[in-house]
């Protein structure tokens, strides 16, 4: 089972997390986020200097919502971008105007138990990835978990990210929910903070282990 470790903007902290080699490591580009990777308390060199120097094998992923194509295209170029998580409203064509990037698209989508699947079917190929969040009217950052049962409702093969609130006590749990559901990778943020951005490194070496070991099983 693969990891990802999102909401990451300290470049000292980076560091750390990037050391236990997650699988991909989330930078948000939204503004209205406390997250957000370009405000004025980053000091954007620092920034800049530990995400050109993260290895190869970890995919960085820039999160985005309902921006501007060329914001995308920018940070995308400046960071050196192997995905772009849209976490907004955007179209299919929105995705599909982002394909000729030579980058991989998650969509991601607030899902309650009212959510309607076959709204999928259209960005089905426009899409490498779907990612299931707890829905919000802030477009996701709840911390809270949504029901996963309604995940028998999804129809398609594309493979998905989980995220919403998820920690590391769920790992061994969303193992078994593995069987039935194309799980690629496991979204973590709040959970394995220690601060707002400021993740907990013993927290994240956990996460990753777990990950791995239950991926060996």
């Amino acid at each position: 089972m693969k990891i990802k470790i999102c909401g990451m903007k300290y470049p000292e902290n980076i560091q750390e997390v990037v050391a236990l080699q997650p699988d991909y490591i989330g930078f948000i580009f939204y503004n209205k986020s406390k997250r957000f990777v370009l405000d004025d308390a980053t000091d954007i060199e620092s920034f800049y200097t530990a995400v050109q120097n993260i290895s190869p094998f970890i995919a960085k992923v820039g999160v985005f919502v309902n921006d501007e194509i060329k914001n995308v295209i920018k940070y995308s170029v400046d960071f050196d971008l192997q995905y772009v998580q849209l976490h907004g409203d955007e179209s299919p064509e929105y995705c599909e105007s982002l394909n000729f990037l030579d980058i991989k698209i998650i969509k991601a989508f607030g899902i309650d138990e009212n959510f309607d699947f076959s709204v999928l079917n259209q960005y089905n190929d426009v899409c490498s990835y779907f990612l299931f969040d707890t829905k919000s009217t802030s477009y996701g950052g709840t911390g809270k978990k949504f029901d996963w049962t309604i995940l028998k409702n999804y129809h398609l093969n594309k493979p998905i990210f989980l995220s919403g609130g998820l920690d590391i006590t769920d790992i061994l749990t969303l193992h078994d929910l593995m069987k039935n559901i194309n799980i690629h990778a496991l979204d973590f943020n709040s959970k394995l903070e220690k601060d707002i951005a400021l993740k907990d490194v013993e927290k994240c070496k956990k996460a990753i282990e777990q990950c791995r070991n239950v991926t060996m099983k």
